[in-house]
Protein backbone atom coordinates (compact mmCIF):
# COMPACT_ATOMS: atom_id res chain seq x y z
CA UNK A 1 0.00 0.00 0.00
CA UNK A 2 1.71 3.23 -1.17
CA UNK A 3 2.41 5.94 1.21
CA UNK A 4 -0.16 8.93 1.39
CA UNK A 5 -0.04 11.99 -0.19
CA UNK A 6 0.92 10.22 -3.75
CA UNK A 7 3.60 12.38 -5.09
CA UNK A 8 3.34 13.33 -8.84
CA UNK A 9 4.73 10.88 -11.17
CA UNK A 10 2.52 8.28 -9.07
CA UNK A 11 0.30 6.57 -11.39
CA UNK A 12 -3.60 6.28 -11.39
CA UNK A 13 -5.96 4.05 -12.66
CA UNK A 14 -9.27 4.75 -14.18
CA UNK A 15 -11.94 2.06 -14.41
CA UNK A 16 -14.10 3.15 -17.78
CA UNK A 17 -12.54 4.98 -20.76
CA UNK A 18 -15.23 7.57 -21.89
CA UNK A 19 -15.36 11.19 -21.27
CA UNK A 20 -15.64 11.41 -17.78
CA UNK A 21 -12.57 9.16 -17.25
CA UNK A 22 -10.82 11.71 -20.16
CA UNK A 23 -11.35 14.64 -18.55
CA UNK A 24 -10.10 12.89 -15.15
CA UNK A 25 -7.08 11.80 -17.02
CA UNK A 26 -5.91 15.30 -18.53
CA UNK A 27 -6.20 16.57 -15.19
CA UNK A 28 -4.55 13.98 -13.53
CA UNK A 29 -1.67 14.83 -16.22
CA UNK A 30 -1.84 18.68 -15.21
CA UNK A 31 -0.84 17.67 -11.67
CA UNK A 32 1.77 14.93 -12.89
CA UNK A 33 0.50 11.90 -12.41
CA UNK A 34 0.53 9.45 -14.97
CA UNK A 35 -2.53 7.29 -15.78
CA UNK A 36 -3.93 3.96 -16.82
CA UNK A 37 -7.43 3.01 -18.09
CA UNK A 38 -9.02 -0.10 -18.39
CA UNK A 39 -12.12 -0.40 -20.13
CA UNK A 40 -13.31 -2.56 -23.00
CA UNK A 41 -13.59 -0.57 -25.50
CA UNK A 42 -10.23 -0.28 -27.76
CA UNK A 43 -9.01 3.54 -28.62
CA UNK A 44 -10.98 4.72 -26.17
CA UNK A 45 -11.72 8.68 -25.35
CA UNK A 46 -9.65 8.41 -22.04
CA UNK A 47 -7.15 6.21 -23.52
CA UNK A 48 -5.88 8.89 -26.00
CA UNK A 49 -5.43 11.19 -23.67
CA UNK A 50 -3.64 8.48 -20.99
CA UNK A 51 -0.03 6.59 -20.55
CA UNK A 52 -1.72 3.34 -21.48
CA UNK A 53 -4.82 1.05 -21.80
CA UNK A 54 -5.80 -2.16 -20.99
CA UNK A 55 -7.86 -3.33 -22.97
CA UNK A 56 -10.58 -5.91 -21.21
CA UNK A 57 -14.17 -6.42 -19.46
CA UNK A 58 -14.75 -4.87 -16.56
CA UNK A 59 -14.36 -8.04 -14.38
CA UNK A 60 -11.58 -9.58 -16.30
CA UNK A 61 -9.50 -11.09 -12.80
CA UNK A 62 -6.08 -10.96 -15.04
CA UNK A 63 -6.87 -7.45 -16.27
CA UNK A 64 -7.84 -6.16 -13.01
CA UNK A 65 -4.73 -8.04 -11.33
CA UNK A 66 -2.49 -6.49 -14.13
CA UNK A 67 -4.01 -2.97 -13.14
CA UNK A 68 -3.62 -3.09 -9.59
CA UNK A 69 -0.03 -3.57 -10.40
CA UNK A 70 0.74 -0.77 -12.54
CA UNK A 71 -1.09 2.20 -10.37
CA UNK A 72 -0.74 3.76 -6.89
CA UNK A 73 -4.46 4.30 -6.91
CA UNK A 74 -7.53 3.05 -8.95
CA UNK A 75 -10.36 5.09 -9.33
CA UNK A 76 -13.79 5.04 -11.10
CA UNK A 77 -15.85 7.01 -14.01
CA UNK A 78 -19.22 5.63 -13.63
CA UNK A 79 -20.83 4.01 -11.19
CA UNK A 80 -21.84 0.50 -13.44
CA UNK A 81 -18.37 -0.76 -13.08
CA UNK A 82 -19.14 -3.82 -10.83
CA UNK A 83 -18.86 -3.56 -7.16
CA UNK A 84 -16.85 -6.77 -7.33
CA UNK A 85 -14.38 -5.57 -9.51
CA UNK A 86 -13.59 -2.75 -7.24
CA UNK A 87 -13.73 -5.32 -4.32
CA UNK A 88 -11.32 -7.42 -6.35
CA UNK A 89 -8.69 -5.09 -6.68
CA UNK A 90 -9.02 -3.69 -2.87
CA UNK A 91 -8.27 -7.46 -1.94
CA UNK A 92 -5.81 -7.45 -3.51
CA UNK A 93 -4.01 -4.54 -1.91
CA UNK A 94 -4.66 -2.38 -4.85
CA UNK A 95 -5.88 1.47 -3.08
CA UNK A 96 -9.35 2.36 -4.48
CA UNK A 97 -11.12 5.13 -4.08
CA UNK A 98 -14.31 5.63 -3.99
CA UNK A 99 -14.58 2.36 -2.33
CA UNK A 100 -16.79 -0.82 -2.86
CA UNK A 101 -19.73 0.19 -0.68
CA UNK A 102 -20.48 3.94 -1.98
CA UNK A 103 -20.48 2.16 -5.22
CA UNK A 104 -22.59 -0.98 -4.61
CA UNK A 105 -25.15 1.62 -2.59
CA UNK A 106 -25.50 4.00 -5.94
CA UNK A 107 -25.70 0.63 -8.28
CA UNK A 108 -29.22 -0.15 -6.44
CA UNK A 109 -31.93 2.79 -6.18
CA UNK A 110 -33.64 0.72 -3.93
CA UNK A 111 -30.82 0.68 -1.43
CA UNK A 112 -29.82 4.22 -2.24
CA UNK A 113 -32.88 5.48 -1.17
CA UNK A 114 -32.54 3.63 2.23
CA UNK A 115 -29.30 4.74 2.80
CA UNK A 116 -30.54 8.44 2.43
CA UNK A 117 -33.39 8.25 4.49
CA UNK A 118 -31.35 6.91 7.11
CA UNK A 119 -28.77 9.62 7.11
CA UNK A 120 -31.21 12.48 7.19
CA UNK A 121 -30.99 13.38 3.31
CA UNK A 122 -34.84 12.63 2.45
CA UNK A 123 -36.49 11.79 -0.76
CA UNK A 124 -39.82 10.81 -2.35
CA UNK A 125 -41.56 8.16 -0.76
CA UNK A 126 -40.83 4.89 -2.48
CA UNK A 127 -41.22 0.98 -2.37
CA UNK A 128 -39.56 -2.21 -3.81
CA UNK A 129 -41.24 -4.24 -6.65
CA UNK A 130 -40.41 -7.61 -7.77
CA UNK A 131 -43.56 -8.74 -8.91
CA UNK A 132 -46.23 -7.39 -10.62
CA UNK A 133 -48.34 -8.07 -7.35
CA UNK A 134 -45.86 -5.89 -5.69
CA UNK A 135 -46.28 -2.69 -8.22
CA UNK A 136 -50.06 -3.12 -7.24
CA UNK A 137 -49.82 -2.86 -3.79
CA UNK A 138 -47.21 -0.32 -4.24
CA UNK A 139 -49.88 2.40 -6.63
CA UNK A 140 -52.45 1.93 -3.92
CA UNK A 141 -50.05 3.13 -1.21
CA UNK A 142 -47.74 6.00 -3.02
CA UNK A 143 -50.73 7.52 -5.60
CA UNK A 144 -50.56 8.08 -9.10
CA UNK A 145 -48.80 9.44 -11.25
CA UNK A 146 -45.96 7.30 -9.90
CA UNK A 147 -42.23 6.61 -12.04
CA UNK A 148 -40.65 3.15 -11.85
CA UNK A 149 -37.32 2.40 -12.46
CA UNK A 150 -34.88 -0.23 -12.81
CA UNK A 151 -33.50 -0.82 -9.36
CA UNK A 152 -30.32 -1.57 -11.32
CA UNK A 153 -28.58 -0.13 -14.05
CA UNK A 154 -30.62 2.72 -16.67
CA UNK A 155 -29.60 6.60 -17.09
CA UNK A 156 -29.86 9.18 -18.78
CA UNK A 157 -33.96 8.11 -18.70
CA UNK A 158 -33.07 4.68 -19.91
CA UNK A 159 -34.73 1.90 -17.36
CA UNK A 160 -37.71 3.67 -16.38
CA UNK A 161 -41.56 4.69 -17.02
CA UNK A 162 -44.73 6.91 -15.93
CA UNK A 163 -47.58 5.01 -14.68
CA UNK A 164 -50.35 7.28 -14.59
CA UNK A 165 -53.53 4.79 -14.72
CA UNK A 166 -53.48 1.76 -12.73
CA UNK A 167 -54.57 -0.20 -16.25
CA UNK A 168 -51.30 0.85 -17.03
CA UNK A 169 -49.29 -0.97 -14.07
CA UNK A 170 -48.91 -4.04 -16.42
CA UNK A 171 -47.45 -2.51 -19.77
CA UNK A 172 -45.40 -0.49 -17.88
CA UNK A 173 -43.93 -3.79 -15.80
CA UNK A 174 -43.40 -5.43 -19.67
CA UNK A 175 -41.49 -1.83 -20.87
CA UNK A 176 -38.63 -2.47 -17.99
CA UNK A 177 -37.96 -5.81 -18.54
CA UNK A 178 -40.45 -6.91 -15.59
CA UNK A 179 -36.95 -6.01 -13.82
CA UNK A 180 -36.82 -5.89 -10.04
CA UNK A 181 -37.69 -2.03 -9.77
CA UNK A 182 -38.86 0.56 -7.14
CA UNK A 183 -41.91 2.98 -7.38
CA UNK A 184 -41.26 6.54 -6.67
CA UNK A 185 -43.77 8.78 -5.92
CA UNK A 186 -43.96 12.03 -8.14
CA UNK A 187 -42.76 14.96 -6.52
CA UNK A 188 -44.17 18.04 -7.37
CA UNK A 189 -41.03 20.41 -7.44
CA UNK A 190 -40.17 23.75 -8.58
CA UNK A 191 -37.01 22.68 -10.25
CA UNK A 192 -33.86 20.05 -10.10
CA UNK A 193 -30.98 21.57 -8.68
CA UNK A 194 -27.51 19.53 -8.20
CA UNK A 195 -24.24 19.61 -6.19
CA UNK A 196 -21.13 18.50 -6.49
CA UNK A 197 -19.09 17.96 -3.39
CA UNK A 198 -16.05 16.22 -2.24
CA UNK A 199 -14.56 14.62 0.46
CA UNK A 200 -10.82 14.19 1.12
CA UNK A 201 -8.99 10.91 2.74
CA UNK A 202 -8.82 13.66 6.14
CA UNK A 203 -12.28 13.56 6.30
CA UNK A 204 -12.77 17.58 4.81
CA UNK A 205 -15.36 17.95 2.93
CA UNK A 206 -15.60 20.48 -0.15
CA UNK A 207 -18.81 21.62 -1.76
CA UNK A 208 -19.40 23.22 -4.88
CA UNK A 209 -22.03 26.60 -5.45
CA UNK A 210 -25.61 24.60 -6.51
CA UNK A 211 -26.26 24.24 -10.25
CA UNK A 212 -29.70 24.41 -12.16
CA UNK A 213 -30.32 21.73 -14.57
CA UNK A 214 -32.70 21.48 -17.51
CA UNK A 215 -33.54 17.94 -19.18
CA UNK A 216 -34.60 17.30 -22.69
CA UNK A 217 -36.10 13.61 -23.30
CA UNK A 218 -34.86 12.28 -20.25
CA UNK A 219 -31.49 13.74 -20.72
CA UNK A 220 -29.31 17.11 -19.53
CA UNK A 221 -29.50 19.53 -21.44
CA UNK A 222 -27.96 22.38 -19.80
CA UNK A 223 -26.48 23.26 -15.86
CA UNK A 224 -26.45 26.57 -14.69
CA UNK A 225 -24.16 27.41 -12.06
CA UNK A 226 -24.11 29.47 -9.90
CA UNK A 227 -28.19 28.84 -9.22
CA UNK A 228 -30.07 31.43 -8.07
CA UNK A 229 -31.15 30.46 -4.70
CA UNK A 230 -31.30 31.62 -1.09
CA UNK A 231 -28.37 30.93 1.54
CA UNK A 232 -30.52 28.64 3.02
CA UNK A 233 -31.56 26.98 0.30
CA UNK A 234 -27.19 26.37 -0.44
CA UNK A 235 -26.46 25.61 3.62
CA UNK A 236 -29.04 23.23 3.24
CA UNK A 237 -27.66 21.37 -0.11
CA UNK A 238 -24.30 21.70 1.92
CA UNK A 239 -25.48 20.05 4.75
CA UNK A 240 -27.08 16.75 2.69
CA UNK A 241 -24.14 16.44 0.86
CA UNK A 242 -21.82 16.06 4.05
CA UNK A 243 -24.04 13.75 5.76
CA UNK A 244 -23.90 11.85 2.58
CA UNK A 245 -20.34 11.80 2.19
CA UNK A 246 -19.29 11.18 5.47
CA UNK A 247 -21.76 8.30 6.14
CA UNK A 248 -20.19 5.74 3.56
CA UNK A 249 -16.35 7.28 4.57
CA UNK A 250 -16.56 8.47 0.99
CA UNK A 251 -13.20 9.50 -0.70
CA UNK A 252 -13.65 11.57 -4.11
CA UNK A 253 -16.26 13.79 -5.94
CA UNK A 254 -20.03 12.68 -5.95
CA UNK A 255 -23.05 14.18 -7.60
CA UNK A 256 -26.32 14.80 -5.76
CA UNK A 257 -29.06 15.68 -8.00
CA UNK A 258 -31.96 17.35 -5.99
CA UNK A 259 -35.74 18.93 -6.11
CA UNK A 260 -35.97 22.25 -4.77
CA UNK A 261 -39.63 22.00 -3.41
CA UNK A 262 -39.28 25.39 -2.45
CA UNK A 263 -38.66 27.10 1.20
CA UNK A 264 -35.13 25.61 1.24
CA UNK A 265 -36.63 21.98 1.41
CA UNK A 266 -34.69 19.78 -0.47
CA UNK A 267 -34.99 15.87 -1.54
CA UNK A 268 -32.65 13.76 -2.96
CA UNK A 269 -33.47 12.17 -6.37
CA UNK A 270 -30.34 10.47 -6.92
CA UNK A 271 -26.75 10.39 -6.14
CA UNK A 272 -23.45 9.32 -8.34
CA UNK A 273 -20.19 8.21 -6.87
CA UNK A 274 -18.05 9.70 -9.30
CA UNK A 275 -17.09 13.32 -10.93
CA UNK A 276 -20.94 14.65 -12.87
CA UNK A 277 -22.31 15.86 -15.61
CA UNK A 278 -23.55 19.06 -13.56
CA UNK A 279 -20.45 19.58 -12.54
CA UNK A 280 -18.75 20.18 -15.57
CA UNK A 281 -19.01 23.91 -15.42
CA UNK A 282 -16.65 23.68 -12.77
CA UNK A 283 -13.89 23.34 -16.20
CA UNK A 284 -14.74 27.40 -17.24
CA UNK A 285 -16.23 28.71 -13.26
CA UNK A 286 -13.43 28.03 -10.87
CA UNK A 287 -10.22 27.60 -9.95
CA UNK A 288 -10.24 24.03 -9.30
CA UNK A 289 -12.96 22.29 -11.32
CA UNK A 290 -14.74 18.56 -10.46
CA UNK A 291 -11.53 16.50 -12.14
CA UNK A 292 -9.20 18.08 -10.36
CA UNK A 293 -11.00 18.18 -6.93
CA UNK A 294 -11.39 14.39 -7.59
CA UNK A 295 -8.03 13.76 -8.09
CA UNK A 296 -6.87 15.60 -5.25
CA UNK A 297 -9.04 13.57 -3.25
CA UNK A 298 -7.97 10.14 -3.93
CA UNK A 299 -4.65 10.78 -4.14
CA UNK A 300 -4.45 12.50 -0.86
CA UNK A 301 -3.88 15.81 -1.27
CA UNK A 302 -5.60 18.99 0.19
CA UNK A 303 -8.79 19.88 -1.46
CA UNK A 304 -8.82 22.73 -3.78
CA UNK A 305 -11.37 25.87 -3.34
CA UNK A 306 -14.48 25.54 -4.60
CA UNK A 307 -15.77 29.26 -4.85
CA UNK A 308 -17.49 30.29 -8.78
CA UNK A 309 -14.88 33.51 -10.53
CA UNK A 310 -17.61 33.14 -13.01
CA UNK A 311 -21.23 32.38 -13.78
CA UNK A 312 -21.76 29.32 -16.27
CA UNK A 313 -23.99 27.58 -18.36
CA UNK A 314 -23.36 24.59 -19.58
CA UNK A 315 -25.01 22.85 -22.73
CA UNK A 316 -24.68 19.28 -23.87
CA UNK A 317 -23.73 18.63 -27.62
CA UNK A 318 -25.51 15.47 -28.35
CA UNK A 319 -25.12 13.77 -31.95
CA UNK A 320 -25.21 15.47 -34.58
CA UNK A 321 -25.38 18.90 -32.83
CA UNK A 322 -21.39 18.29 -33.15
CA UNK A 323 -20.89 19.10 -36.45
CA UNK A 324 -21.13 22.44 -35.71
CA UNK A 325 -18.36 22.74 -33.82
CA UNK A 326 -16.57 25.33 -36.26
CA UNK A 327 -19.24 27.71 -35.07
CA UNK A 328 -19.46 26.88 -31.65
CA UNK A 329 -15.48 27.03 -31.44
CA UNK A 330 -15.50 30.59 -32.74
CA UNK A 331 -18.08 31.95 -30.28
CA UNK A 332 -15.99 34.22 -27.92
CA UNK A 333 -17.88 33.57 -24.46
CA UNK A 334 -17.42 29.97 -24.99
CA UNK A 335 -15.55 27.16 -24.50
CA UNK A 336 -16.11 24.36 -26.37
CA UNK A 337 -14.87 20.37 -24.68
CA UNK A 338 -14.95 17.74 -27.14
CA UNK A 339 -14.84 14.34 -26.06
CA UNK A 340 -12.85 12.91 -29.13
CA UNK A 341 -15.84 9.97 -30.44
CA UNK A 342 -15.88 8.54 -33.52
CA UNK A 343 -19.30 8.47 -33.92
CA UNK A 344 -21.64 10.97 -33.70
CA UNK A 345 -24.90 8.71 -32.47
CA UNK A 346 -28.12 10.09 -31.64
CA UNK A 347 -28.40 10.86 -28.27
CA UNK A 348 -24.88 10.13 -27.51
CA UNK A 349 -22.90 12.60 -25.77
CA UNK A 350 -20.09 14.05 -27.80
CA UNK A 351 -19.18 17.56 -25.75
CA UNK A 352 -19.97 20.44 -23.96
CA UNK A 353 -19.70 23.95 -24.04
CA UNK A 354 -19.48 26.23 -21.31
CA UNK A 355 -20.62 29.82 -21.82
CA UNK A 356 -19.81 32.59 -19.24
CA UNK A 357 -22.75 34.59 -18.04
CA UNK A 358 -21.18 36.90 -15.81
CA UNK A 359 -17.77 37.43 -13.98
CA UNK A 360 -18.11 36.73 -10.73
Amino acid sequence: MPDLPLPPGSTLGILGGGQLGRMLSQAASRLGFDVVILDPQPDSPAARVSRAQITAPYDDPDALQALGRLCDVVTFEFENVPAASVETLAEAGALVAPGPTALAVAQDRVDEKTYLNAVGAPTVAFAAVTTLDDLTAAIERLGLPALLKTRREGYDGKGQVWIRNAADAEAAFDAIGRRPAVLEAAAVFQRELSVIAARGRDGAVAVYPLGENVHKNGVLKTTTAPAAVDPATQARAEQIAAAVLDGLDYIGVMGIELFDMGNSELLVNEVAPRVHNTGHWTQDGCICDQFEQHVRAVVGWPLGPTQAHARVEMTNLLGAEIEDWRALAAQPDARLHLYGKHDARPGRKMAHMNRILSLG
